[in-house]
């Protein structure tokens, strides 16, 4: 005779998904770790590019952009705006602002020198250079 589901079935089921699950977790975080290298595009990393990020983060640029879907949504995703527009664009807005156009929102002149704007867009070509998988999904931003 069948006692049906007791209390020690109960127990197993538990621990067998837990280390499953365990497992599973483990698997996935390996993958990953093996991939990032692979995606990350941190063998192109060069003195201006670290020099951009350092203005893009003396700026406080994500206070308002948005750079590989992390950040604030008040501006363009900025993650693939090299892609989209390329450096002399880049260059060319970042000096013509604010434009003054009624009604839009304004970003301010940082006043860069034309070495910082140089290394801003480095930093910006990096970024779209990053295997992000096609993230964020909106390609305008």
């Amino acid at each position: 005779m069948s006692q049906g589901f007791t209390s020690q079935t109960a127990r197993n089921i538990f621990y067998g998904g837990t280390v499953f699950f365990a497992l599973l977790f483990a698997v996935i975080v390996f993958h990953t770790e093996q991939r990032i290298p692979q995606r990350s595009n941190v063998s192109e990393l060069t003195p201006a590019v670290v020099r951009g990020k350092h203005i893009w983060e003396t700026r406080n640029c994500i206070g308002c952009h948005t750079l590989l879907g992390e950040g604030a949504y008040f501006a363009p995703e900025l993650g693939n705006v090299y892609t989209r527009r390329g450096g002399d664009f880049i260059k060319a807005w970042m000096k013509s602002q604010p434009t003054g156009a009624p009604g839009r929102r304004q970003m301010p002149n940082f006043h860069l020198n034309d070495q910082q704007l140089e290394d801003l867009t480095e930093f910006l070509k990096w970024t779209s250079k990053i295997n992000t998988e096609n993230w964020p999904p909106n390609v305008e931003g």
